[in-house]
């Protein structure tokens, strides 16, 4: 019974993780939340986490795998056209990477709480809407392989904000990207890209410095969780992309909004 039940909460959390961890909403504030709700704690919880979220990884890789492949192929040549996709995603992983080793402890300690993470969703709305309403008339670079170094350092910068659980990654990067001068499109597919080395190398951090010893029972629940959080964030890649294509970012920003605010109400 027990197996069962931990089964049922293992895979509610990997649906959030498939929904939300590309979207400008925030997966980990969202997690947060759903875990207090449903008691889904503890330092298996915790690797739980770390492994549905390279589930949500292996999606974006197979939805590009083919400029994913040409890229690597190309950066390995020592190719010009390799290393002006890559070279910008390394460098806008940097700042971000630095304050997380630094602060790690200190941010899952203050931030990891439902009272920040709704915070974080209102703060984040407001920035998504102020800016998405003063930035979309400017002239702006749709493809990101002529993404300059300037505009990734800018990038990188903006993902700091997504060390504050509620901010979110996705959200954060997009911002920067608007900032740099990409339009939402060029901005959130950059995104897909740099989640890759960002969150691998943070779930490595995390599996490489974990305590937690595995059952069989354990390791069924991790492969039903990383599955799931894959399948989910197939299909919810595929969508936002062709939404992307139509419509504005607004949507996201009334939903923080809305949840933030909840959240706030529920735990104030």
């Amino acid at each position: 019974m027990d197996l069962f039940i931990t089964l049922i909460k293992a895979i509610i959390i990997s649906i959030v993780e498939g929904i939300t961890e590309f979207l400008p909403v925030s997966s980990t504030g969202h997690m947060i939340i759903v875990r207090d709700f449903i008691n889904f704690d503890g330092a298996f919880s915790n690797l739980f986490i770390i492994v549905i979220q390279l589930g949500a990884i292996l999606a974006v890789v197979v939805l590009f795998w083919n400029k994913i492949y040409k890229s690597i192929i190309s950066f390995l040549k020592l190719e010009k056209e390799g290393w002006k996709f890559w070279i910008p995603i390394f460098i806008a992983c940097v700042p971000a990477a630095v304050l997380g080793l630094l602060f790690d402890d200190k941010i899952e300690e203050v931030l990891f709480k439902p009272m920040p993470v709704g915070i974080a969703l209102i703060v984040g709305a407001i920035l998504m809407i102020v800016m998405e309403k003063s930035l979309r008339n400017r002239k702006v670079e749709r493809d990101i392989n002529h993404i300059s170094y300037k505009q990734a350092i800018i990038i990188g910068i903006a993902q700091c904000m997504a060390l504050w659980p509620g901010m979110s990654r996705s959200a954060s990067t997009i911002m920067g990207g608007w900032i740099a001068g990409l339009s939402t499109y060029a901005a959130t597919e950059f995104s897909f890209f740099l989640a890759l080395p960002v969150m691998v190398g943070a779930t490595g951090y995390k599996l490489v410095t974990t305590s937690v010893e595995l059952t069989g029972a354990n390791i069924f629940v991790l492969i039903v969780g990383f599955i799931t959080a894959f399948l989910v964030a197939l299909i919810v890649i595929d969508k936002f992309i062709n939404y992307l294509k139509k419509k504005p970012m607004k949507v996201f920003s009334i939903y923080r909004l809305i949840v933030g605010v909840i959240i706030i109400a529920i735990y104030i």
